[in-house]
C-alpha cells in the first residue's frame, strides 16, 4: 500500500512541528525518517497511525483520503520504542492479542489464530520462546516479539518509532540487519524513525532528513549521503569539515568545485582529506595534534595555521605506511568537497 502525505501542518500551541509536508512513500518500501529530535518525524508516523490529527493537509492511503479515518481502521501496524508487550500475557498469546480482539465475524478460530502465531514466531526465529513471559526475555528477544505482534493483524502498513532505540549497540546492529531480511520475506510498507545516521543509511531504501519540521532531503542512502542538498544535511550524516573561501583563501578551487567570492564555504568528509607532507597546489598548511586508532580507521585531529580544527581519517593500511605523529606538519587538500553558500539557512 502506498502513503501519500499532502501539505501536512500540526501546531503544539506557538511550536511548528510539521511545517506543510509532502511525501510519497511507495508500496512495498522500507523507508526511514531520520532528524534530530523536534524535527518532527514522530509527529508525522503518529499523524500517518491516526494517532495525531493534522491542523492541515491530507493522508491517503493507496490514492485514497484516510485524514478522518480511525486508527483501528486503517490497517496499520505500530512498534514501540519500549516494546509494549503485555507481562502477564506469554509470548505467544501476546503475539495472538491483535487476533482475539477482532470483530466476533473477522476473528480466525483457535486453530487458525494458533497456525499463524507460530508461523510469525518462527519468522522472528523465536518460536522456542512461545511460552516464556516478556520479563522473560532479553530486551532484542522482546522487541523481535513485538513485531511479531504487530504483523500478526496483517497490517497494510507497519510502523516503527525507534524501534531499537532502548537496545544496547551490539543488538541494535544485529536486529537492523535482521529487520532488513525480515521486510525483504513480507515486504510490507514499512516507515521508521530513528535518529541513528549509521541505522537509516543501512536499513532503508530511502531515507527522509527533516529538520525543524521540514524535509530537507529524500533520496536513497547512497544519494543523502554522497550528495547532500544542504549543509543541514551534509552536518547531520556524519562529520564534515568547513573551509570559508573568505578565511582559507588558499580553497580558490576544491577537486573540480571553485570556492568563489567570500561567501562560499566548502563541506569536506574526513576521508576525503589528503595528507601530505610538502606543499602543493591548493594546499593550506597544518599541524598534527592527536593521532586515534578507531577500529578500521586512524583519525587524525589537525589545526590549522589560524587555529582552525580539521580531521582527516585514513585506512590503517594507509596510515602504515605514512606513519604521521602527533606534533608534525603536514599540508592538506581535500579530493572532493560540496560548497554552498555561507549565509545558506541551516
Amino acid at each position: 500500500m502506498s502513503i501519500e502525505i499532502q501539505s501536512i501542518a500540526k501546531q503544539f500551541g506557538s511550536f511548528t512541528a510539521l511545517d506543510k509536508v509532502n511525501l510519497k512513500v511507495e508500496t512495498g518500501e522500507l523507508l526511514a525518517l531520520l532528524g534530530p529530535s523536534g524535527c518532527g518525524k514522530t509527529t508525522l508516523l503518529r499523524i500517518i497511525a491516526g494517532l495525531e490529527t493534522p491542523d492541515s493537509g491530507q493522508i491517503l492511503f493507496h490514492g485514497e483520503d484516510a485524514t478522518d479515518t480511525h486508527v483501528r481502521e486503517r490497517q496499520v501496524g505500530f512498534v514501540f520504542q519500549h516494546y509494549a508487550l503485555f507481562r502477564h500475557m506469554t509470548v505467544f498469546e501476546n503475539v495472538a492479542f491483535g487476533l482475539r480482539v477482532r470483530p466476533k465475524h473477522t476473528r480466525p478460530n483457535n486453530t487458525e489464530i494458533k497456525r499463524r502465531v507460530h508461523e510469525l514466531l518462527n519468522l522472528v526465529q523465536l518460536d522456542w520462546l512461545a511460552d516464556r513471559y516478556p520479563a522473560q526475555l532479553s530486551g532484542g528477544q522482546r522487541q523481535r516479539i513485538a513485531l511479531a505482534r504487530a504483523l500478526a493483524v496483517e497490517p497494510k502498513v507497519l510502523l516503527l518509532d525507534e524501534p531499537f532505540g532502548a537496545l544496547d549497540t551490539k543488538v541494535r546492529k544485529e536486529l537492523r540487519r535482521w529487520l532488513k531480511r525480515l521486510h525483504e520475506e513480507v515486504h510490507v510498507t514499512s516507515v521508521f524513525v530513528t535518529h541513528d545516521q549509521e541505522e537509516a543509511l543501512e536499513v532503508a531504501d530511502r531515507v527522509v532528513v527533516m529538520n525543524k519540521g521540514r524535509i530537507e532531503q529524500v533520496g536513497t542512502p547512497e544519494q543523502v549521503y554522497d550528495t547532500p542538498a544542504t549543509p543541514f544535511v551534509y552536518q547531520f550524516l556524519g562529520d564534515v569539515n568547513l573551509f570559508h573561501s573568505r578565511v582559507h583563501g588558499g580553497f580558490a578551487q576544491v577537486g573540480e568545485h571553485p570556492v568563489a567570492g567570500d561567501g562560499a564555504v566548502a563541506y569536506v568528509r574526513p576521508h576525503d582529506i589528503e595528507l601530505l607532507r610538502e606543499p602543493a597546489p591548493q594546499t593550506l598548511a597544518a599541524k598534527i595534534d592527536h593521532v586515534r586508532a578507531i577500529g578500521s580507521i586512524v583519525r587524525l585531529e589537525l589545526s590549522l595555521e589560524n587555529g582552525d580544527p580539521v580531521e582527516a581519517e585514513l585506512s590503517r593500511d594507509a596510515y602504515a605506511g605514512q606513519r604521521y605523529a602527533s606534533g608534525e606538519r603536514v599540508y592538506i587538500r581535500p579530493r572532493s568537497a560540496r560548497v554552498f553558500a555561507e549565509d545558506y539557512a541551516i
